[in-house]
């Protein structure tokens, strides 16, 4: 299990994490700040020159649920991670991976109101300026200032961290009392992830998707809880199953809605592997136009989907990835014509 300690700078992580080991037998302090400190130094510098924060870089993400798993064949766990994680969609890359392992996460935001966390920003340079902490010490206005900066994207991300973690105010607790308000909370099953766990293909996969529409001709997307970006309803087929009755299948099971008939096929894509991702063929299928009546009973797993959409083929493209936004463009054009289309990596073919 990992206990994910989340929140801003100064609302007290670090000093909480190290106090709940003594408070969970077995447990493991695990920084993922330190495998950005290692990119740092096996990088170029031109690549951290192009990303804002070491986060940004796909590789981090993907190191941080490898060594998680590695870690966990070497202790008994929990595994006590303080990290910052305010952008949702690398939360969904992360924790979704971690469960695609099955490792549980335990996700918990240690909150302090603005003005508390700017007393300890301040309270923390003057230790340093003092010579009390001589990690800040060469540069302590420096790191007060990025610190300062993550205020607003973390007054930004509280709406959905509230809903997504179990909170505790550390506004008026010493690191101690933080940690036992921590250690009850996991007793009693707080901050679980109830994220559905998709197993990690192991080779080249068929997958199934079907696009419905209003009846304004807009196409209906969904936001995955375990994986980063939008998506179309559908997934992995079965083995031995039908590509469009596997279509059929996720829909009702995603979304509440039956449909019909079988959905009639617009594209097939050829996805390329990218590693750590096999690829395998893509298809995208025509599930109709749905009444209002219909869009009015649409449900949502918890455990598998936060929320669903319908967007123009322009507003798409903002929320989709690129592979993903290629293969509906196309599949728009093949609902237009009437016909079919064979892609490949998203380019068709013939």
């Amino acid at each position: 299990m990992i206990v994910w300690l989340n929140g801003t700078f100064g609302a007290g992580k670090t000093t909480a994490a190290h106090e709940l080991l003594d408070l969970l037998p077995g447990s493991t302090l695990y920084d993922p700040e330190l495998l950005g400190d290692g990119l740092r130094l096996m990088l170029p510098a031109k690549r951290f020159e192009e990303v804002d924060d070491y986060q940004d870089l796909p590789s981090w993400r993907r190191m941080v649920v490898d060594t998680a798993a590695a870690l966990l064949t070497e202790v008994p766990g929990p595994l006590v991670t303080p990290m910052t994680l305010l952008r949702q969609e690398y939360r969904d890359e992360i924790f979704g991976s971690l469960a695609a392992r099955r490792i549980p996460v335990r996700h918990i935001l240690l909150h302090a109101e603005e003005t508390i966390l700017r007393q300890r920003m301040a309270h923390r340079e003057e230790n340093a300026e003092n010579g009390e902490n001589a990690e800040e010490a060469q540069e302590p206005t420096a790191v007060r200032r990025w610190s300062l900066a993550h205020l607003e994207p973390y007054a930004d991300a509280l709406s959905w961290l509230k809903g997504d973690a179990h909170l505790v105010d550390t506004s008026r607790l010493t690191p101690r009392q933080t940690a036992e308000r921590v250690a009850e909370a996991l007793r009693t099953g707080a901050g679980a992830c109830d994220i559905v766990q998709t197993p990690e293909p192991t080779a080249e996969t068929l997958a199934s998707g079907v696009l419905l529409f209003d009846d304004q001709d807009r196409v209906l997307l969904v936001d995955p809880t375990y994986k980063a970006g939008w998506e179309f309803p559908g997934g992995v087929v079965e083995r031995g199953e039908p590509p469009a009755q596997a279509g059929v299948r996720e829909v009702a099971e995603e979304l509440g809605i039956e449909l019909p008939r079988a959905p009639r096929l617009l594209v097939l894509d050829w996805e390329a592997p990218q590693p750590p991702g096999f690829g395998g063929l893509r298809l995208l299928y025509d599930g109709g136009t749905l009444t209002d009546e219909r869009i009015g009973k649409l449900l949502l797993p918890g455990a598998e989907l936060r929320a669903w959409r319908f967007v123009t083929e322009a507003e798409a493209e903002l929320l989709l990835p690129p592979v993903r936004w290629n293969r509906l463009r196309w599949a728009l054009r093949a609902r237009e014509r009437g016909c079919p289309l064979y892609l490949e990596a998203g380019v068709p073919v013939g």
